[in-house]
């Protein structure tokens, strides 16, 4: 179950791709109790915001430059196991 920050459920998207993150935000933007926190473009790039802003949620997808979604997302689970991960592929 998914835990909520001040009434809002705190959400880090992680895709390489500029364009998908942005279809992604404008279609949750508006949605209510739902606040986009972060970013990010790799996988070393998630884990350090994951780590600084601590999200409810991680839309996380599968392809990264530098780790696969699925080593990113152990890692998130062996830090933070509180954190939800949502695998887009």
């Amino acid at each position: 179950m998914t835990h909520e920050k001040n009434g809002l459920i705190h959400l880090l998207l992680v895709d390489d791709h500029p364009i998908v993150r942005d279809g992604i935000k404008a279609n949750l933007e508006d949605a209510p109790g739902i606040e986009i926190v972060g970013e990010a473009a790799s996988g070393e790039q998630a884990m350090e915001l994951a780590r600084k802003l601590r999200p409810n949620i991680v839309v996380m997808d599968m392809k990264l430059p530098d780790l696969t979604g699925i080593e990113v997302t152990e890692r998130l689970h062996a830090e933070m196991p509180e954190v939800q991960v949502l695998v887009l592929s």
